[in-house]
């Protein structure tokens, strides 16, 4: 697929979105001047912040996270003032390819998901690359989710019912996260829910070659950012499968896993082959693709119907698997 007939199959919601992006015409995602980068991703997520209304009835509380060694593991708890505990829990990860963002970059609409669900949510700060290789992030992950599950009692919240959730990078952190946990014989979450998921440094796949040039983290960007996770390990036998989830040859013992992708997100094949592996080894999985949608569609065009959709799929996912679970249990 070139870039036409990717630009012609584009939900013509999304393509009139697309046009008014300023990072398609400014390349807010240069990484190659990574501190002008992140400074431009921070400004933008301020300006949308400054158009989406506070969430009253949501509490936000900052909490550094203690590790045995090294630095504390910032988070951002997010909570229903005055809901009765005990809460069930997301653990997220916020995107931005592992080498951008902030834990609360998110908070406008993760507060309304808080408010509508009676939930908690737990934004993890996790350490960026080049700073911290991976797996870094998922070590981060691995400690909040811990932290959390260990003094759930003491914030009101059900360790039974502790799901991870991330969109992009923090969808592949989420899923690294969901393998250090198994590994180490952690008690295991409920659910991963992967939106748009970034799994696989090899960059291989028919997806990651054909989406070149939409202005939605494309190939060449997508490239450099695993060059700051990874660094010469990149596409190499020296990665692990909690650098780089896609790397798993056993997926035996993962949480169920909800799985959203758009088709003309370069992520595509990536994200299917994750999807079918799982129900190969016994994981329950919920799929869904996108058609005409590219990367991130539901960030950057959220009142489309394709957006729409896609976010009253994740949420009945959440609110159904919440259920699933009774609302205590020891740890």
């Amino acid at each position: 697929m070139n870039t036409k007939d990717a630009h012609e199959r584009m939900d013509p919601e999304l393509a009139e979105a697309l046009k008014a992006m300023p990072m398609t015409h400014t390349g807010v995602f240069d990484l190659n001047d990574l501190e002008g980068t992140r400074a431009g991703v921070r400004a933008m997520a301020e300006s949308i912040a400054a158009t989406i209304p506070d969430e009253p009835t949501v509490t936000a509380h900052e909490i550094q996270v203690p590790r045995a060694e090294g630095p504390d593991v910032p988070i951002l708890l997010l909570r229903p003032r005055n809901a009765p505990g005990p809460l069930p829990v997301i653990v997220w990860f916020h995107g931005g390819g592992q080498v951008l963002g902030f834990a609360a970059q998110d908070a406008p609409w993760l507060k309304p998901l808080c408010a509508a669900l009676g939930c908690a949510i737990v934004s993890v700060d996790y350490r960026l690359a080049p700073e911290t290789p991976a797996p870094g992030a998922a070590e981060d992950g691995y400690t909040a989710y811990r932290w959390i599950s260990d003094n759930a009692a003491d914030f009101g919240l059900d360790p039974a019912r502790v799901g991870l959730a991330g969109q992009s990078g923090g969808g592949g952190i989420a899923a690294a996260t969901a393998l250090l946990i198994r590994d180490t014989g952690a008690a295991p979450p409920l659910f991963q829910l992967l939106m748009y998921p970034m799994l696989d440094d090899r960059n291989t796949t028919d997806s990651s070659h054909e989406i070149t040039d939409i202005g939605i983290w494309d190939r060449a960007t997508n490239v450099l950012a695993w060059k700051s996770i990874l660094g010469d390990r990149v596409g190499t036998d020296g990665v692990t499968s909690y650098c780089a989830a896609s790397r798993a040859t056993d997926l035996t013992g993962l949480p169920p896993t909800f799985i959203g992708v758009g088709e003309l997100d370069l992520f595509r094949d990536e994200n299917l082959d994750y999807a079918a592996r799982l129900r190969a080894q016994g994981v329950p999985v919920e799929l869904h693709l996108y058609p005409g949608a590219y990367h991130a569609f539901d960030l950057f065009a959220p009142r489309s119907h394709l957006a729409t959709s896609f976010h009253h799929t994740l949420n009945d996912y959440l609110v159904r698997n919440f259920a699933k679970a009774p609302e205590t249990a020891t740890v």
